[in-house]
């Protein structure tokens, strides 16, 4: 299940005396009010503060007049205090693990900052050794490796020079993205970052991964429908929701290189006569598009009622879904190129039509993390990034309160099929329950694959949530134990997913670990409950109780 691309929504650039806001940010901000109706400062006054402070502590921050930055994120709390989230470049490249979010107190003034990296960004020559073609090829072999067994056609590759400050000391890289077909025809991918003196690869990971009227639905019953009537017929678009809308993608697959699609899938938009949707079987096309259309609605709700979140983006504007995608496709997909999910059928063995709310809500939460932490989707912060999509898209389904599809801590278990094997993808309370996932905190646990390592954080939320030892929750037995034998008590899930928002928003980076975690989520917990709280001490002892200290 998915993290695809990221994209950048304001700049400033680092001037030899300080940091020069751009003639747009400049505008913005001249041309936007100072204040909300509430006294809040807007998101162009957090912008225009954080600029002077960035320039005032351009030294403290690492910044040079070999460097750049963008606004990425802008978080205003209800108090005034203001995050912005910044990237950054080295000699126009980007610098992986280069960003950074400055806080700023309610009057705008700098109060300190969270780093990616602490390291001074720098390498000795922008001009690699290794060529782009030998990088391509490089890349094109993992790819390879990493699918064996498969036939892959339209293989390419396109390499990006970056700046490596991820993985120690930073280096001059490639950042190549390699993609191809299966001998299905489905779309396979992966990123290859490799040193561009000595070609060593340096890490890689799946650029895909595996994920009013009315509408019956295949796993969620009959669900109101919010749609827009266009003559005598009804479209499947939100217009309550950013126009949020779904379509079929007839199964067809994108032909997309770099990020440049000469091909995409169709999303034909769904229309009815009579504004009641499906019937429930996969025998209507439409009853798909009833839970994709359902699983947005859901999510949407939950981020802005429970976070103040308007949209994936944070700008109110929707996404869309299409579902029928590809042939026997075993997958689900957030991809920032189209600002879109993307469901497949399922083999029919393996897993069913793959469009259940708890995987929606993690596959868009995937595209909130791309707007915000950006979690580097490999080692820790890879972990991170998949439970991050686990937690909240679990919180996803508890605030649906679907009486067809209850809140459970079982993560795809509608979509899996007896040839699976399991109950579900993955069990939050004890996740080495999967035969894969790790419980605990290890030295080692970064160098498991990403769903696997996410075990760790997704049994903190379990215990942080709900408490160790056995209970039984809407039907569903839970035993959940503990690394030092300790025993936990839960806060709520509600307050679980508020800490984790908000750790992930405003202290989260892309470089973050386990214990960079920790961290965060304290930071949260004071911020929301006060530093001698107890939900502040659950969360230490939540985080003790998978190892993590």
């Amino acid at each position: 299940m998915s993290r695809i691309r990221q994209h950048i929504r304001g700049s400033r650039r680092l001037a030899t005396t300080g940091v020069a806001a751009t003639t747009a940010a400049l505008l913005a901000a001249a041309l936007s009010p100072a204040a909300h109706a509430d006294g809040r400062p807007t998101r162009a006054t957090a912008v225009e503060n954080a600029a002077s402070a960035v320039a005032a502590q351009a030294k403290n921050l690492g910044l040079t007049s070999a460097q750049d930055t963008s606004v990425r994120d802008v978080i205003v709390d209800g108090n005034g205090t203001q995050h912005v989230r910044y990237d950054r470049t080295y000699h126009q490249l980007p610098v992986l693990g280069g960003d950074f979010v400055v806080h700023l107190a309610p009057d705008g003034a700098y109060r300190s900052a969270d780093r990616a990296t602490g390291a001074r960004i720098s390498v000795p020559s922008t001009t690699p050794r290794l060529s782009a073609p030998r990088a391509a090829g490089l890349a094109v072999n993992a790819l390879r490796a990493a699918n064996l067994g498969e036939r892959l056609r339209q293989v390419k590759a396109k390499p990006e020079l970056v700046v490596d400050a991820l993985h120690g000391a930073p280096k001059l890289a490639w950042r190549t993205n390699a993609a191809g077909r299966d001998s299905l025809g489905n779309p396979v991918a992966r990123t290859v970052l490799t040193d561009a003196v000595t070609g060593a690869q340096i890490d890689a990971w799946d650029s895909i991964e595996t994920a009013t009227g009315d509408g019956r639905s295949l796993y969620g019953g009959t669900v109101p429908m919010e749609t827009t009537q266009s003559g005598s017929s009804y479209q499947l678009k939100d217009p309550t929701r950013g126009n949020t809308y779904t379509g079929d993608a007839e199964g067809k697959t994108d032909l997309c290189f770099f990020g440049i699609c000469f091909i995409r899938a169709p999303a034909t938009l769904f229309t009815d006569a009579d504004n009641h949707w499906g019937t429930g079987t996969t025998a209507d096309r439409a009853s798909a598009a009833v839970d994709a259309q359902y699983g947005t609605n859901e999510t949407w709700d939950y981020y802005k009622n429970v976070h103040g979140r308007s949209g994936i983006a944070g700008d109110g504007k929707g996404s869309y879904n299409r579902v029928h995608y590809g042939n026997k496709y075993n997958n689900a997909f957030w991809d920032d190129s189209c600002f879109c999910m993307t469901y497949g059928d399922g083999d029919g063995t393996t897993f069913g039509p793959l469009v259940a709310l708890d995987v929606a809500g993690h596959e868009m939460s995937h595209g909130v993390t791309s707007k915000t932490a950006r979690l580097t989707y490999s080692g820790e912060s890879g972990g991170l990034n998949e439970a991050t999509s686990d937690i909240l898209g679990t919180m996803v389904e508890w605030y649906a309160n679907n009486s067809s599809d209850q809140g459970d801590y079982l993560i795809g278990e509608k979509i899996v099929k007896p040839g699976f094997g399991k109950a579900a993808l993955r069990f939050m309370d004890k996740p080495s329950k999967d035969g894969s996932s790790a419980d605990y905190w290890s030295s080692s646990v970064g160098n498991l694959d990403v769903h696997y390592s996410s075990g760790v954080a997704n049994h903190f939320a379990y215990l942080l949530s709900e408490g160790s030892g056995a209970k039984t929750i809407n039907g569903v037995d839970y035993n959940s134990p503990t690394y030092n034998g300790s025993t936990v008590t839960g806060i709520g899930r509600d307050k679980v997913g508020k800490i984790w928002y908000r750790a992930l928003t405003v202290y989260m980076t892309s470089s973050t670990n386990y214990k960079g975690a920790r961290t965060a989520t304290l930071n949260a917990a004071k911020d929301l409950y006060g530093a001698g709280s107890a939900e502040y001490d659950a969360v230490a002892a939540a985080w003790s109780a998978v190892n993590v200290n």
